[in-house]
């Protein structure tokens, strides 16, 4: 082959490595790109062992109900995942039904802008986001809503890519983020006019305990939404395919173990709260929320090369192809479980803190 015929060749590998990466690797134009993708707090040279650690811990089921752990290694995961989440999902860490003649940014917005008009919140108002990832949700509710918002997670590589999106949007006067464990929040009493929780509580390893907390920090007469992860009435312990749905997603998500659909309100109720609705969004006329994944899977093949070439090259960690392996595995555990209907990532409860002055009769 002659120089001119190397030259050529060089410039189109060169050209397609750069349209592969550079082009279709960003999730969404302010994203993450491939070329970046790290291990989050996680030293680079660490991200395999960590991945090896996770992995083993949420294959030992008595150690998972153990609570004092379980907040540890779910900082772990997004260590692990939430680079590889904004460069293939984007800065919303969270489904939404599909919506005819909407993108799937503008229905993911539209998901978010209904947490916040449940809740009743305006400007002026303060409202907790528990569980707030890297923003997304944050930035569209103040965006939409023009509430004071201020996020908590647990991640600290999280609360710094928050606070650089919120910056970017010009919202980092209504965006707040805190970095603390929602089992223990840094906030006083009565101090929140609103809440939610978008697809976070399953995190949890009792849910009990944070909605206490949230009801600990919201003021009397406040309301709180929350998109639950569940299983779902046609879920059946004894069928071992959906257990072994269940489990995908649990072990693929860090999940302590998915709750029953029946446990949301019940729970809410023990600590205080008092029911005002109470409905599964995926449920039709909802359209599914896991097209996305379906639609999704040539990108996952095109992104699992992009990974596979990164840490080939030294760019992306090793262990990084194993994350992405894992997730992969687990669109396909939530698409099953989205085609069975055995599981819902947003069945909805809106509650109320009771006023002194209430009854405290329960809805």
């Amino acid at each position: 082959m002659d120089s001119f015929s190397l030259l050529c060749t060089g410039a189109l590998l060169a050209g397609g490595l750069y349209w592969f990466v550079c082009v279709l690797g960003p999730a969404e134009q302010k994203g993450k790109r491939a070329t970046d993708l790290s291990g989050g707090s996680i030293s680079a040279e660490k991200v395999q062992d960590n991945y090896k650690q996770y992995w083993s811990f949420f294959r030992r089921p008595k150690e998972i109900e153990t609570a004092e752990k379980v907040p540890d290694f779910v900082d772990t995961f997004y260590n692990l995942v939430t680079d590889i989440y904004e460069w293939g999902w984007g800065q919303s860490f969270h489904f939404s039904p599909s919506i005819p003649g909407k993108s799937h940014h503008e229905a993911t917005r539209l998901h978010e802008e209904m947490a916040v008009d449940l809740i009743q919140a305006g400007p002026g108002d303060r409202v907790l986001d528990v569980g707030c990832g890297v923003g997304g949700p944050m930035r569209a509710i103040a965006a939409h809503s023009r509430a004071n918002v201020v996020g908590i997670t647990i991640n600290d590589y999280q609360v710094n890519r928050a606070r650089l999106h919120n910056k970017k949007a010009s919202l980092d006067s209504l965006c707040e983020v805190v970095c603390g464990n929602f089992l223990n929040m840094p906030f006083p009493d009565n101090s929140f006019d609103g809440a939610y929780s978008i697809e976070a509580t399953c995190h949890a390893p009792k849910l009990e305990q944070v909605y206490a907390e949230i009801f600990r920090v919201l003021k009397p007469g406040a309301l709180y939404v929350s998109y639950e992860w569940v299983t779902t009435d046609k879920y059946h312990a004894d069928d071992p395919e959906h257990v072994e749905i269940i489990q995908g997603i649990e072990r693929g998500d860090a999940l302590p173990g998915l709750r029953s659909h029946t446990d949301i309100a019940e729970t809410a109720r023990k600590v205080g709260f008092v029911v005002v609705k109470e409905q599964d969004l995926a449920k039709p006329p909802a359209q599914p929320w896991w097209s996305r994944l379906k639609m999704g899977r040539i990108a996952y093949w095109r992104n699992h090369i992009v990974v596979t070439v990164l840490a080939a090259l030294g760019i992306a960690p090793k262990g990084t192809v194993d994350v992405h392996e894992m997730l992969f595995k687990t669109a396909d555990y939530l698409t099953r479980g989205g085609d069975s209907g055995i599981f819902s990532p947003m069945h909805m409860i809106l509650c109320r803190k009771p006023n002194d002055s209430d009854d405290h009769v329960q809805t």
